[in-house]
C-alpha cells in the first residue's frame, strides 16, 4: 500500500477522477464500486467535467453502491440515491439506470436486502475500481470498528460518532439513521483494485493508524493492507507525519 500525498484536495480529486476516466475509456464494461460523503463531492464533478468534455458513451458502465441508510426512500433528499443523482447521475446523461446498483433501504426485511445486494455483487462483479472514503474512526463504507474482517453486505448499526459525522446533511441530528446497509469488509475486497481518498485534519488520525501497518478490526481500514492493489492519496492536512 502506497501513501501519496497530492497537496490539496482539488489536485488529489482530479486524479482520481482522471483514474475513473481511464477505466471507462479502455473498458466500456467497467465495473465501478463508488462511495459517497463530502470527500468524494469534487472528484465526481472532476469526472463529470472530464465525461462531458469528451462526450465518453457510458451506457455500458455498471456501478455499485457502499451502502444506504435504512429508513430511507430513494426520492428522500438525504439518500445516498439521491446524492449519486444530484453529483453523478444527473449531471451527466448517459448511466444507465438498470445498472446503477444501491441498497434499498426501505426494504421490508434489511437482511433479505443485503444477501440480495451480495448475491448481485458476486453475479457482476468483480468491481474493477472500488473508491472508497475513511471514517474518523477508521470505517470504510459502514463497517464500524470491531467488525469482522470476513463480513459481507450487511446490516450496520451506525456509532454516534458516524451519526455525528453525517449530522450536517440532515435538518436535525435527530433524523439521522441510525443503521444501515453496507458492504461489508470482504465484499470490499473482492475489487480488483482500490483507491482511498482522505482529505482534512480530521482525518490525519485515520491515516496514520491506517500507514502504521498494525492489522485490526479496531480499525477496519487496516483490512486494506492485505489487497494487492491498494492507493490512498491524501492532501496535506490528512498526511500522517510517518509513512
Amino acid at each position: 500500500m502506497k501513501i501519496t500525498n497530492l497537496g490539496t484536495k482539488e489536485r488529489a480529486s482530479f486524479y482520481v477522477a482522471t483514474e475513473l476516466y481511464k477505466q471507462i475509456l479502455h473498458k466500456k464494461e467497467s465495473k465501478l464500486g463508488l462511495a459517497t460523503g463530502g470527500t468524494m463531492i469534487e472528484m465526481y464533478q472532476a469526472l463529470v467535467t472530464l465525461l462531458a468534455k469528451n462526450q465518453l458513451d457510458v451506457s455500458h458502465v455498471e456501478t455499485f453502491n457502499l451502502d444506504e441508510y435504512i429508513g430511507l426512500d430513494a426520492e428522500h433528499p438525504a439518500s445516498y440515491h439521491q446524492y449519486m443523482n444530484n453529483i453523478l447521475f444527473n449531471e451527466y446523461r448517459g448511466f444507465d439506470p438498470q445498472k446503477c446498483h444501491l441498497p434499498n433501504g426501505v426494504a421490508e426485511n434489511p437482511e433479505c436486502e443485503a444477501e440480495r445486494y451480495e448475491t448481485l455483487l458476486d453475479e457482476k462483479g468483480p468491481v474493477d475500481i472500488q473508491i472508497l472514503g475513511i471514517g474518523q474512526n477508521g470505517h470504510i463504507g459502514f463497517n464500524e470498528p470491531g467488525t469482522p474482517f470476513e463480513s459481507v453486505t450487511h446490516r450496520v448499526d451506525l456509532t454516534e460518532s458516524t451519526i455525528e459525522a453525517n449530522s450536517r446533511y440532515f435538518d436535525d441530528k435527530t433524523d439521522v439513521p441510525k443503521q444501515a446497509i453496507s458492504m461489508g469488509l470482504r465484499s470490499i475486497m473482492k475489487a480488483k483494485r482500490i483507491i482511498l481518498l482522505a482529505f482534512g485534519p480530521h482525518k490525519k488520525e485515520a491515516i496514520t493508524q491506517l500507514a502504521a501497518g498494525h492489522i485490526t478490526t479496531d480499525v477496519p481500514a487496516t483490512i486494506l493492507h492485505l489487497h494487492p492493489n491498494v492507493e490512498v492519496y491524501v492532501d496535506d492536512a490528512a498526511m500522517p507525519d510517518i509513512v
